[in-house]
Parts: structure tokens; sequence; C-alpha cells
């Protein structure tokens, strides 16, 4: 993440936090990632510097007015008229971690073979808050190549117990051995 990123979304998060509604905006910077993300000629058009600044504002202005907090709208807008809206989205992370850090949450990426049940996610949640002490949003995702067992992500360590690493490693000491 940029400095830049860092200390807009920081700010955003601030004023919003005064404000009490971080996260009503959390939940329209999240929609609006995702809108960017399918559409991302839009911030291309935004951050297009062949059009003047007040062009550029008021195309932010004209497609956001009414749809989104004016904080949001303002900021957009701001990123816009700095040439910057290339950044909403490093913007919206650094926010993120502000939103997280404030309200004790930290986030988990789980990979699994088959899709959790209701009981093993409940499960994995309980674990992963006893080990945190923090309440967990968990993303998960579905990979059949590792085979069994579980990949974690969290604050930037990563928990590999799967299948795939277990046999890795049993290849790894067989290798060892034999050479």
């Amino acid at each position: 993440m940029t400095e830049f990123g860092r200390e807009y979304g920081e700010g955003l998060y601030a004023l919003c936090a005064e404000e009490h509604i971080e996260r009503e905006t959390l939940d329209e910077l999240r929609a609006l990632c995702g809108a960017f993300k399918e559409n991302p000629d839009f911030i291309r058009l935004l951050s297009n510097m062949s059009l003047s600044k007040e062009e550029r504002v008021g195309i932010a202005d004209r497609a956001l007015r009414g749809q989104v907090h004016p904080y949001v709208l303002n900021f957009i807008m701001i990123l816009t008229e700095r040439g910057a809206a290339y950044a909403f989205q490093e913007c919206v992370a650094a926010y993120q971690a502000c939103y997280n850090d404030a309200h004790r949450i930290v986030e988990a990426e789980v990979t699994t073979a088959k899709a959790l049940t209701d009981a093993q996610r409940e499960k994995l949640m309980q674990k992963l808050r006893a080990m945190t002490g923090k309440d967990v949003a968990l993303r998960e995702n579905v990979d059949a190549s590792v085979l069994g067992g579980v990949l974690l992500q969290m604050d930037g360590k990563r928990y590999d117990n799967t299948l795939r690493q277990r046999l890795n490693d049993i290849r790894r000491s067989i290798a060892g051995e034999e050479a």
C-alpha cells in the first residue's frame, strides 16, 4: 500500500468515525470497489489527464451524486481532482484496516478442497477467535488441488495444513534420507 493510499484512507476513516458512520461508509466503499472492478473504464476516465480537472470531477459528481453518502462522493471527487482516482482501492484497503483495528477484527482467508460445512466453519471460527482474541472476517475459497486439510492466511502469516503440503513434506524427507 502506498503512503498516499494509507493517508487518504485513514483520513476518511477518521472523519467517518467522528460521525459514527464508519460501517455504512465501509459498505459503500466495498460496493464501489466491486462496481469499479466490473467497470474499470470508469476509473480510467476519472484518471484521464486529457480531460480537464473540472470535467473529471463533474463526471464523478454526475455519476455518483445521490447514490453514495456525501463523504464518499467528496472523497472520490478529491481523488479525481488530484489525479489519483487509480488509488481508490488502496484507500479502501487502508480504511478497512482502520475499521478492523478499531473493531477488533482480523481478516482470514481459508482454502479447502471442498466447501466447509456450517459445523466446520463454526469450529474454525471458534479456534481463530480463541487464537487471536478478535472477531474474524473469514473469506472462503475452494481449491481441489489442496486435496484435503486447510490452508489459512491471517495477519500476513500462512498456515498450511493441507494434504498436498504434508505429501510434499514426506517427499522431501524421503529424498533427504536417500541422498
